[in-house]
């Protein structure tokens, strides 16, 4: 995409950004996350896509909201590598899955199950959801620098916010809480909506990819308790601070699923 095309839902143009993107779900995130950049600016907004940019060790990085769910985060994935990003970061909120898990507690994603149906428009359902191994080293040294409670391990992403908290009132309930428990007894550590969508799709274009989000109890979440973001914010852009200080504007990183 060359830099005077503007991206048809971002509304963004190739000289808007750079080869980082920070990817939260929620627009009401993105100046907050922009915020903890060099010289933060309000770039675009369209829909549920709103765009401010930065720089971090001289490196413009870009926050943009995906919306919720597959097929929107796909959308802002697909034009942000259109437009040269090359390395982006989910960062956002889940539902943990494990009695252990403390709430506030993050979760650097190493992979996600493909629950939901947009990366299937990509790649069959065998092939594997799974982050750059360099991004997710990056996130696991920034989580131990800011002195965080983290783990890491695999996602369940899914289209249902209800089918999974409210899963007795739909009329796959038995099917729901069983393939639920499945995904629990397998090791997964929280479930969301858009992991497996950022993986997949930044694999058939090349990008790096990782995830870092912030888990949130049953209880807190039924309450409406919100744990504090910053931690999971600074975790975030640190990451992206490592990542650039470790490869030169030179050189493009490996890029394959996985750092393989």
């Amino acid at each position: 995409m060359n830099g005077d095309k503007l991206a048809h839902h971002l509304h963004l143009r190739s000289r808007d950004v750079g080869r980082y993107a920070l990817l939260p779900g929620n627009p009401d995130q993105v100046a907050s996350i922009a915020a903890l950049l060099d010289a933060p600016e309000f770039v675009a907004r369209n829909r549920e896509f709103e765009t401010w940019r930065g720089t971090a060790d001289g490196e413009t990085v870009i926050v943009t909201s995906t919306g919720v769910g597959g097929p929107s985060t796909a959308l802002a994935v697909e034009e942000l590598a259109a437009l040269g990003v090359d390395t982006m970061i989910r960062v956002g909120v889940s539902g943990s899955m494990r009695a252990d898990i403390v709430n506030g507690e993050l979760a650097v994603l190493t992979a996600a199950i493909r629950d939901e149906g947009t990366t299937r428009q990509y790649l069959p359902i065998e092939f594997p959801a799974v982050a750059d191994i360099d991004v997710v080293l990056a996130l696991r040294q920034a989580a131990d620098r800011a002195g965080v409670p983290y783990r890491c391990g695999p996602a369940h992403t899914k289209d249902s916010y209800y089918g999974e908290t409210e899963p007795e009132r739909m009329p796959l309930a038995a099917t729901l809480t069983e393939r639920f428990e499945a995904w629990r007894s397998g090791g997964a550590v929280c479930s969301e909506m858009e992991t497996a969508t950022v993986f997949i799709v930044g694999t058939v274009l090349n990008v790096r990819t990782g995830a870092v989000v912030m888990m949130w109890s049953q209880d807190a979440i039924d309450a409406g308790t919100a744990p504090s973001s910053d931690p999971l914010f600074t975790t975030a852009v640190d990451a992206v601070r490592t990542l650039i200080t470790s490869s030169t504007p030179s050189t493009t990183p490996a890029r394959t699923a996985g750092g393989a």
